[in-house]
């Protein structure tokens, strides 16, 4: 099994143990668990998962919750990420945080953890 990249929702969905979490995508980060595998976590996750614990969208502890048992390594938004961001069409994937986080896995020549079939990146659901 490859090491991935996260995107948001894969991370909170496996964080609540969720039904909502794909088969192979919860087997993927069951494997990071084990220590198989590493799973990259753009920084953009972060910050939409502190945005979303201030809406109250998800549990406060969530962002705690990281640094159990995970061999997650945060992925920094780096000049060349936003390079290969340039190059994934806003018609193919509108939402900015989600273009960040396509160009990471990219840019790590990575699947991406998603639920969100995008053209551009080889996604694990």
């Amino acid at each position: 099994m490859l090491d991935a990249v996260t995107d948001t929702h894969a991370l909170i969905w496996y964080l609540e143990d969720s039904s909502r979490l794909g088969d192979v995508a919860n087997q993927t980060f069951a494997a990071c668990e084990r220590g198989e595998i590493v799973i990259y976590v753009p920084t953009i996750c972060l910050v939409e998962i502190v945005y979303l614990q201030e809406k109250n969208r998800i549990p406060a502890d969530l962002k705690v919750r990281l640094n159990a048992g995970l061999q997650l390594v945060i992925a920094d938004l780096t000049a060349e990420i936003v390079e290969v961001m340039a190059t994934i069409p806003r018609s193919i994937v509108p939402d900015m945080p989600d273009r960040i986080i396509a160009a990471t896995a990219t840019h790590l020549g990575l699947p991406l953890i998603s639920r969100d079939q995008l053209s551009a990146v080889n996604t694990i659901w």
